[in-house]
């Protein structure tokens, strides 16, 4: 075992368990689905839950659901009457998604929308406290000024993957569209001066970014 994947399960021993249900959740994911990795797993999710404790949001919203895991981290968190707002672009993803958001406790905190956020979220009445920015990283920088448009003074943006496997050191090709949309959303922020901000090295990296009050 290399000493990366020890200090990892070293981890994951001495933090919250996850329990049965998102267990459950993460085998289905990794059995059923394309591309399991993009679920959020254990440890993250356990962070996620904990940022949502820490900020107490009234309103969350997700931008990137896939099987649901990351959403059901952060309804877990919340408090009595708080909701997310999540949504999936891929209708394919709803039959398997749906099903694990109803029978689960959370059931009532969640409102899973299948369509573009970019389209359908400045229709909604809604300022969030808090936002998870999980989606297609082509199109980060316009989630970004959409969701901070949305977001409460002193609101958090959560932004996943931004150091997108180290190609962020790297000289993109141009074709890799993922990679310069990552580049030129985490360049933007780090200038943005509405914003404080700072980058965790957690799995493929993820930006928490403050809304200035």
């Amino acid at each position: 075992m290399k000493e990366t994947d020890a200090l990892d399960e070293y981890i994951l021993d001495h933090i919250d368990d996850e329990g049965a249900y998102l267990k459950a959740l993460y085998r289905a994911t990794h059995v059923k689905l394309l591309r399991p990795r993009m679920a959020s797993g254990h440890l993250q999710g356990r962070m996620l839950k904990m940022f949502v404790r820490m900020i107490r949001p009234r309103q969350v919203l997700e931008i990137g659901t896939y099987s649901g895991y990351s959403a059901l981290c952060m309804a877990e968190g919340l408090m009595d009457g708080a909701l997310l707002h999540t949504f999936e672009i891929n209708d394919e993803q709803e039959d398997f998604t749906r099903p694990w958001f109803e029978g689960s406790p959370y059931a009532d905190k969640i409102k899973f929308y299948i369509g573009d956020a970019l389209e359908m979220l400045p229709q909604l009445d809604l300022v969030f406290d808090m936002a998870f920015i999980d989606g297609d990283k082509r199109r980060y920088l316009d989630y970004y000024e959409m969701v901070l448009s949305k977001l409460a003074p002193g609101g958090y943006i959560l932004a996943d993957n931004t150091l997108w496997d180290g190609h962020v050191l790297e000289e993109p090709r141009q074709s890799d569209l993922q990679t310069i949309g990552i580049m030129r959303f985490n360049d933007f922020v780090a200038k943005d001066n509405r914003v404080e901000k700072v980058i965790l090295p957690l799995r493929d990296g993820l930006t928490i970014i403050r809304k200035k009050e």
